[in-house]
């Protein structure tokens, strides 16, 4: 299976409870079709680790992107444990894409990148000339307002 694909037939699970696990998951989504995968992660925090098992979301991948489709029109909003959790489809990573924070290549090698910050030879050299040119003196054609007030008659 492709990475697009995957990321097509996974989905986000949000607001659980500290009490649901990984079979709870597969037991729920279970009616929909067949699981491939279900991933809880992990809370890294250890002075919370002991009330919060997880980090309050998960990720359900199925066979079948049909499937993963019908989970979310019927679990979305739905009670778990005591909490209305949402679901939704999962957002493949900005380094899956290979785009952006975070990718293995370095921004202005990106195509993206490039077409947008990119700067013309023309454009450069008219930046250089305006900086090289002096500016104008600021008190250039005031010399014969030597005197305050109305002009005298």
């Amino acid at each position: 299976m492709t990475d697009s694909s995957r990321w097509k037939s996974t989905i986000y699970i949000g607001g659980l409870s500290p009490a649901v696990t990984t079979t709870t998951l597969q037991e729920a989504f279970v009616p929909f079709g067949e699981i491939a995968d279900v991933s809880l992660p992990k809370n890294e925090n250890p002075n919370t680790a002991a009330t919060e098992p997880h980090r309050g979301f998960a990720y359900v991948e199925f066979e079948d992107a049909d499937d993963a489709k019908e989970a979310i029109d019927n679990m979305d909003q739905a009670e778990l444990f005591g909490r209305v959790i949402k679901v939704s489809a999962a957002k493949a990573p900005k380094s899956a894409a290979g785009q952006g924070l975070g990718s293995k290549t370095a921004v202005w090698e990106q195509e993206g990148w490039l077409a947008e910050h990119a700067v013309s030879e023309e454009d450069r050299n008219a930046a250089e000339q305006a900086q090289n040119a002096r500016p104008e003196d600021p008190m250039q054609g005031l010399e014969g307002l030597d005197v305050a007030g109305p002009k005298p008659e």
